[in-house]
C-alpha cells in the first residue's frame, strides 16, 4: 500500500482524540497549555513545503500523549494535514518503521510531500527525552529482582507525570520535531 493510501485510511486528529480512552485528558491538557514560540520564519518555510503527516500511535502510549499535541500545534501553524493510524491495527506500516530494527515504538511521524513520497520521519522520542528515559532505566534494579516490576511502574508513573506537567518537555519535543522538518 502506498503512503497516500495509508494516509487516506487514517483518522483525523479530532476523531482519534474523541475515541481515546486512556490518555485523553493528559493529551488535551498538554494541547491546551502548550504555546508555540514565535517562530514565524520556520512556520512560513514549512508551509511552503506542502507537507502532510501520518502519526502511528496508540492512546495508551505516554510518549504519544506528549508528542501528539506538540505535533498538532505545529501542524495547525503550518497548515499541514495530519492523520492518525493505530499502531496495532496497522502493523504492516508500523513494521516499516521499527526502532533499532526490532521495536514497534511509537509514536512515529511520517512526513510526506504533496505526491505522497516520504520526505522525513520523526519518533518515537526527542533525543533529550530518550537520554532521560535511558538514565531512569539505568537506575532500575535488575529485571530478575523482586522489586523490579514495582520500581518500573513507579518510573512510568513519574515519567508520565513529567510529560504532562513539565513544559520543558513540551519545548524539547517542539525543537526536535522542528529540527526534523527543517531537514526536509
Amino acid at each position: 500500500m502506498t503512503l497516500n493510501a495509508w494516509y487516506e485510511k487514517g483518522m483525523n486528529p479530532d476523531e482519534y482524540i474523541e475515541a481515546m480512552e486512556v490518555n485523553k485528558e493528559d493529551l488535551l491538557y498538554i494541547y491546551d497549555n502548550f504555546s508555540l514560540p514565535a517562530d514565524e520564519d520556520f512556520f512560513e518555510e514549512t508551509k511552503n513545503k506542502n507537507l502532510r503527516a501520518i502519526i502511528l500511535t496508540e492512546d495508551w502510549c505516554g510518549d504519544a500523549m506528549l508528542n501528539m499535541p506538540v505535533l498538532l500545534k505545529i501542524s495547525e501553524a503550518v497548515q499541514m494535514p495530519v492523520k492518525a493510524l493505530l499502531r496495532d491495527d496497522n502493523l504492516e506500516l508500523m513494521d516499516q518503521y521499527l526502532t533499532n530494527g526490532t521495536a514497534r515504538s511509537i509514536p512515529i511521524v511520517i512526513f510526506m510531500d504533496a505526491e505522497g513520497n516520504e520526505v522525513g520521519k520523526w519518533g518515537p522520542r526527542a533525543e533529550k527525552i530518550q537520554a532521560s528515559i535511558d538514565e531512569s532505566r539505568a537506575q532500575l534494579p535488575p529485571k530478575d529482582a523482586e522489586d523490579f516490576g514495582e520500581k518500573q511502574k513507579q518510573m512510568h508513573r513519574f515519567i508520565t507525570k513529567s510529560y504532562r506537567d513539565n513544559p520543558e518537555n513540551w519545548s524539547i519535543v517542539y525543537e526536535s520535531i522542528k529540527q526534523t522538518i527543517q531537514s526536509i
